[in-house]
């Protein structure tokens, strides 16, 4: 006890006190080491936070070169406030909406990493074709039904000709010295969900234009409801049959491909996390909302300061912009000789419009009182029909080359042609 007293006595004579002593000192020096430590590591997780939200913009925004389009969005905004020129509201918003339905398809490849191939060919054809959900919900309330129709109508013939058209011909001139292969089984099943929907619309306009309906311009609204009812439950069971299934069916050839090339597939990776690719898709989606209400309001302008048919602006214009990410990705991997994943985004894509998309605005039309219908008119019914049989005769062998690719793109040519001189029939036949 008098050994303590004298030792406090002396830190005393030192002038220190018990917590001043060494051991003291030394406890102190090391909490103030692990605040600076933790604040350090805050200050650092906030830069590279930071830095990692700059560089998230700098690829989804920048890094692409036809990002250069981008200003064009909020110069259709501000020209619509500023003049009453609804032509060049159109074009600027056509151009606006074009990098950022390709920066969707990029985003939703991003998201792909993650949630695997298959779910991310689902994702893949669902944010391409959000484009066009999102101006046929705009048109559907300005009561625009016939831009709806048609407009669903061109991107399913844009995704079967032009796109695909496209992919094989891309594919083939790499390729030239061989035909390229994919996936005869799900190009038949995705034939007969067409063939399908083509028999959705072609019932009702027969109907209407045949006179035979019990109750003039009602059975066909009801027909068309209870059809795009079927439909939609006949997707629901395609979805659960391709992802459930025969899971390993749509990735065969393409796992046999893989283990008979000699020279090994460049391995890709994420350039974005798992939640930037989600943020993106939300703001990209919101943006090509708003684009899309000045781009809907402006077509009838548009039209008549072009002097170009409505049906052409709806089935050609519209589409081939919704369709820029399907577009750009069907004919890369084309040219990286995986045709089965362009025949999943392009075909894909139609069945899921065709199937899905259009059902879907039939029933959004019936619950918000408008009369959307599967009545395409026979002109566009007709169209429809042909592209189908033309398509699937084209995938029936199982082979690609670059002349198919070029007799797809002359077919849509002659169909851009025919609407391009086509009177829609609608008003007279009302």
């Amino acid at each position: 006890m008098r050994d303590i007293e004298k030792m406090d006595h002396d830190h005393q004579l030192n002038g220190e006190t018990p917590d001043e002593s060494p051991l003291g000192v030394r406890k102190m020096h090391t909490f103030e080491h692990i605040g600076s430590m933790a604040s350090v590591s805050q200050s650092y997780g906030s830069m590279r936070t930071r830095s990692r939200l700059l560089m998230s913009i700098y690829i989804v925004l920048f890094k692409a070169k036809i990002n250069l389009l981008l200003p064009f969005g909020p110069l259709a905004m501000i020209l619509h406030y500023l003049t009453q020129k609804q032509g060049w509201v159109f074009f600027f918003s056509l151009v606006g909406i074009t990098p950022l339905a390709e920066r969707l398809g990029y985003a939703t490849e991003q998201l792909a990493f993650y949630t695997g191939p298959t779910v991310g060919g689902l994702l893949n054809a669902t944010f391409g074709n959000a484009t066009e959900m999102i101006i046929s919900i705009y048109a559907l309330k300005n009561g625009m039904i016939r831009v709806v129709q048609q407009s669903l109508l061109g991107s399913i013939l844009s995704n079967m000709l032009l796109v695909l058209g496209c992919a094989f011909f891309c594919g083939g001139i790499v390729y030239s010295k061989k035909d390229q292969i994919f996936n005869k089984a799900a190009a038949v099943v995705n034939s007969g969900l067409l063939l399908m929907a083509v028999m959705g619309l072609t019932f009702p306009a027969v109907l209407h234009f045949t006179h035979s309906e019990v109750q003039y311009g009602k059975s066909e609204v009801s027909l068309s409801r209870f059809s795009s009812c079927i439909m939609l439950v006949a997707y629901a069971g395609y979805l659960f049959f391709q992802l459930k299934t025969r899971h390993n069916m749509y990735s065969l050839i393409e796992e046999e491909e893989r283990q008979s090339d000699d020279v090994p597939d460049e391995v890709d990776v994420p350039e974005i996390t798992l939640w930037e690719s989600i943020a993106w898709l939300a703001v990209l989606t919101s943006w090509v909302s708003i684009l899309s209400g000045y781009l809907v309001d402006a077509i009838q302008g548009a039209s008549e300061a072009m002097n170009m048919p409505v049906a052409f602006i709806s089935v050609i214009l519209l589409p081939i912009v919704g369709n820029a990410a399907e577009h750009a990705s069907a004919i890369m991997f084309a040219m990286k000789d995986k045709l089965d994943i362009s025949l999943g985004v392009a075909i894909g894509s139609s069945t899921q419009i065709s199937m899905f998309l259009i059902p879907f605005c039939v029933v959004i039309g019936w619950m918000m009182g408008e009369r959307m219908d599967l009545n395409f008119q026979l002109f566009e019914t007709a169209t429809l029909f042909i592209t189908v049989l033309v398509v699937a005769f084209m995938l029936q062998d199982g082979t690609a080359n670059y002349f198919k690719g070029l007799m797809l793109i002359l077919c849509y040519l002659i169909v851009a042609a025919s609407f391009f001189v086509h009177v829609d029939p609608a008003v007279n036949d009302d």
